[in-house]
Formats: structure tokens, sequence, C-alpha cells
């Protein structure tokens, strides 16, 4: 063992303290920062994000039922219009949920934002799945489908 060793040893401990103290510092400053962000928002903030976010249920809950309940022009016979209109319909369930999760406001009162954001994901998943060939009554489809059901009356319900 040379002389250089030891001293080596010493100097590669101190780097990693300084670099430990560093991290923990910058840990503790991210959550000072992050404790300081959360705000505290007036009753018209939360009145103004709830009506946002009912509005735009509102929108997609419209859109979503005009397009999964719509018959091809030709009769069922039209193979070409069929798959026109399930295209719309999928469009309508994926589209419906990234529109909602883009109307979420942070002063949205948790309880709603938790539904909507949940309902939201729901959609997507359904519009997924659907296109990726599963039908309505295939159980697993069929339980994101009540589980929507369920969760726009929910939903419904807290936007009176």
């Amino acid at each position: 063992m040379n002389d250089d060793e030891p001293r080596r040893v010493n100097i590669l401990t101190i780097v990693a303290l300084v670099i430990a103290i560093a991290a923990l510092g910058l840990a503790g400053w991210t959550f000072y920062k992050t404790e300081m962000a959360k705000t505290e928002y007036d009753a018209t903030q939360i009145a103004d994000a709830k009506a946002k976010v009912c509005g735009a249920m509102d929108v997609v809950r419209r859109g979503v039922s005009l397009n999964t309940n719509m018959a091809p022009a030709g009769g069922p016979q039209d193979i070409t219009g069929a798959q026109a209109v399930a295209a719309n319909a999928r469009l309508s369930l994926y589209d419906g949920g990234q529109y909602l999760l883009a109307r979420l406001d942070p002063a949205t009162p948790a309880q709603l934002s938790d539904r909507v954001r949940a309902f939201a994901n729901g959609l997507m998943d359904i519009g997924a799945h659907a296109t990726a060939g599963e039908t309505n009554d295939e159980p697993a489809q069929a339980a994101r489908l009540k589980e929507a059901d369920e969760a726009n009356n929910t939903i419904g319900e807290l936007c009176k």
C-alpha cells in the first residue's frame, strides 16, 4: 500500500459526503417549495372550477351518447357506414376523456376532480379496448362500461 491510497480514500469520502449533503439539501428545498405551493382557493374560484368541469361533463356526456348510439345511414348492411359509426364512437370516448382531463382546474373540489379523473381515464380505457376489438359484451369491457355509467351518475349528482 502506498502513501497516496489513504489520502484518495479520504478525498472520496469527503466528496461522497458533500454530494450526500447537497442531495439532502435539494430534497429539503423541493419539499419546502412543494408545501409552499399548496394554494388555498376562495369560494368563487372553487365554484368557477366546478362549473367548468361540470360543463365539460355535459359536453362529453352528450357527445358520447350521440356517437355511441348512432346507426349507419345505409342500415345494418352498410359495412363502411358501420365502421365509420364505430370509429366515431371510439373517438368520442377517447377524446371525451382527454377533454375532461384538460378541463380539470386545480381549484376543483377534490371529491369531484377525483371522480372526473377516474371517469375520464375510464372513457379512454373503453375507447382503447374497443379499438383493440373488444365488444361491449366481453366481461372486462362490460365492467368498464358499468363503472363508467356509475361514475357518470355520481358526477351528475356532484354537479348539481
